[in-house]
């Protein structure tokens, strides 16, 4: 059994990304919340009305919530009528971050689904600023899925490591269960010009492969400097479905997720971006 939380705020993306998650666990019986969070909405639109009325305001948008959450459970059923999918909705009156990390540890979920960018949709960006937040600070790994992706079988993985991070079992587990459902290849990626391991390095790898068992590994090395310019090579020439990255404190994550770094090299992911994150659960 999969818990998937999937946040929307009811734009095209977010359905799009609702649409993958149905796809990538299609044999997998699997408990689906899509998660509507709506005090942002509120404050926004209450910037002139007066407090008394924030009651009746909030009343107003939670009822537009519910309806819009309605449409998505019928269309969702209609693009994907699947009886081992057990679909809830759910309204919360908070942010973002803080209601999804509250039905993570409620329901004890695996995994964050979402999109890109969300209902501004800003093209001059990779990602939108709820997904940023998200990625960095949800307590369990976030799947964002690019803007008009149409689904097809994750069956090439690029996960970029330098072996220092102690990776969390279950969320190894998790990415091994879904490698081992479509018979991928995970191409692990050692970016350093210095090829020689150090003793720490090389337990985490024999942790790695004996942790992703059931996917086809590779390991490779670049020398290339940059490390965002080399994670982009790799996934144009090696055609790679799905990018796995690690969030931890001053990761390379990090600095892929700061707007400048992704302007200046003019990366912009058009494929779905794992995200584990280095958090005791």
């Amino acid at each position: 059994m999969r818990k998937v939380v999937v946040p929307t705020d009811f734009s095209k993306n977010a359905f799009n990304a609702l649409k993958y998650a149905c796809q990538l666990f299609k044999y997998t019986r699997c408990d689906i919340f899509i998660l509507h969070a709506y005090a942002d909405e509120v404050y926004r639109q209450n910037q002139e009305v007066k407090r008394s009325l924030l009651d009746e305001l909030k009343d107003k948008t939670y009822q537009k919530s519910e309806r819009e959450l309605k449409k998505i459970i019928k269309d969702i059923n209609e693009y994907s009528p699947n009886p081992r999918h057990k679909i809830k909705a759910i309204s919360a009156f908070g942010t973002l971050t803080d209601e999804v990390n509250d039905l993570i540890n409620l329901e004890n979920a695996d995994m964050v689904v979402m999109g890109t960018r969300g209902e501004t949709n800003d093209r001059t960006i990779t990602f939108g600023s709820n997904t940023i937040q998200v990625l960095k600070y949800v307590q369990c790994p976030v799947l964002a899925i690019p803007e008009n992706y149409k689904y097809h079988p994750p069956k090439e993985l690029l996960f970029p490591s330098d072996y220092l991070v102690p990776y969390k079992r279950r969320e190894l587990k998790l990415i091994c269960e879904l490698t081992g459902s479509f018979r991928s290849t995970i191409h692990m990626l050692y970016i350093d010009a210095n090829k020689k391991l150090s003793l720490r390095q090389e337990d985490n790898m024999t942790f790695l492969k004996e942790c992703l068992y059931k996917a086809n590994l590779f390991f490779e090395t670049s020398d290339e400097k940059d490390k965002t310019i080399a994670i982009t090579k790799y996934i144009v020439h090696k055609e790679i479905d799905l990018l796995v990255m690690v969030n931890s404190r001053h990761s390379h994550l990090e600095q892929m997720l700061h707007q400048s770094t992704i302007e200046k090299i003019g990366l912009h992911i058009k494929i779905p971006f794992l995200v584990l994150q280095n958090l005791f659960r």
